[in-house]
């Protein structure tokens, strides 16, 4: 990500005032509105100091090419996690759990994978460098601060790094629909790592031959398959719900 980012939406930038107040640095509000959730942001942003700028909606609509902004556009200093994948597996120890997407796309899937994680405890989300949608603007919207919490580290070859998982006696599970074991079947254990592919497409074949494990979502209705964001979410609360403590 560039040194400073635009983030917008109310979600957002509330989320990032909370938890890394001094990295916002702006905030450019509509002019035309004078609502108290506006004024809530308005006296938030504030108290820790940020610069308050009253912009037309069109300014604003500009700044953002014309997402969809709610009258609120924050400019933010990137925040500084964790980067380096060796690093987080060593803190994380025993413990470990992370979650690897192979091939995640949609902006909007990546920012509601981040918002799952940071909710279950993920020590890391981890993606390959191509083929992948990586951290923008649109993301961190969406993942409503879990952005600035849970780092996100793109590897060259995400096959390799599932061989670096097997070396270190880190326990891989591939959420595949054809996958041999319903999930509630899997002996989850940490340390851990969850692989999930793109929706629509799914694991790529050489990432489901380097996973220890395949398992499925077992479902009674008629719909194929799940969002990708809601399958990370049910993958993660059935692995924390059988950890102790």
């Amino acid at each position: 990500m560039a040194a400073d980012n635009f983030l917008w939406g109310f979600h957002a930038i509330t989320a990032r005032l909370r938890q890394s107040p001094d990295s916002v640095q702006e905030l450019w509000y509509a002019d035309n509105r004078r609502d108290g959730r506006l004024k809530g942001l308005i006296a938030l942003a504030g108290q820790g100091g940020v610069r308050l700028h009253p912009a037309t909606p069109d300014r604003l609509d500009g700044m953002t090419r014309g997402a969809r902004h709610q009258g609120v556009v924050a400019r933010v200093s990137a925040t500084v996690l964790a980067t380096d994948i060796d690093a987080v597996m060593d803190a994380a120890g025993d413990r470990l759990l992370l979650l690897v997407l192979d091939g995640c796309q949609d902006p909007h899937n990546l920012g509601a994978c981040l918002r799952v994680a940071d909710a279950f405890g993920v020590h890391a989300v981890v993606a390959p460098k191509d083929r992948a949608v990586g951290l923008t603007p649109a993301v961190s919207r969406v993942a409503c601060g879990a952005a600035e919490t849970v780092p996100y580290i793109a590897v060259t070859n995400l096959a390799r790094f599932l061989e670096q998982l097997a070396d270190r006696d880190v326990l891989t599970v591939g959420a595949d629909m054809e996958g041999s074991q319903p999930l509630y079947d899997v002996d989850l254990r940490l340390p851990m790592a969850w692989v999930l592919g793109a929706e629509g497409s799914g694991l790529r074949r050489l990432t489901r031959e380097h996973c220890d494990v395949l398992a499925h979502i077992p479902m009674s209705g008629t719909v194929e398959s799940l969002n990708l964001s809601v399958s990370t979410g049910i993958c993660l609360a059935e692995t924390r719900r059988r950890l102790p403590g």
